[in-house]
């Protein structure tokens, strides 16, 4: 049981889109990444994901609207949704979701990451 700086733990991260481990809670895990550019449309199909914009701001991109966070704010995304993260300057956002689930979804490409880093 240790606290966690935010700030100290995503000075850590180099590579946007990345994510990294920084806790595990209950079969979730509490994930850290810098977000630059756009993503991949993708979807979770058997998880929810919690994005909370720690600094910066993003746009979750759904087929019907875009989402629009900034510092402080945070998104569910249900299962099954389609959606993609798009920043237009650096972002720092803390992930909350299942373990098992797989950044770029039901997508893989150079983005996916099947192994995660802890910070």
């Amino acid at each position: 049981m240790e606290k966690v700086n935010l700030a100290e733990k995503f000075s850590r991260i180099q590579e946007a889109w990345s994510p990294k481990i920084a806790a595990d809670l209950n079969g979730q895990q509490v994930k850290l990444v810098k977000l630059k550019g756009e993503f991949v449309w993708h979807h979770h199909e058997k998880e929810d994901e919690l994005f909370l914009v720690v600094k910066g701001s993003i746009v979750i991109k759904f087929r019907d609207r875009d989402v629009a966070l900034g510092e402080g704010e945070f998104i569910v995304v249900p299962a099954g949704v389609e959606h993609k993260p798009v920043a237009e300057e650096e972002a720092h956002v803390l992930l909350v979701e299942p373990a098992s689930t797989l950044n770029t979804g039901n997508v893989r490409n150079e983005r996916t990451r099947t192994e995660l880093e802890r910070v």
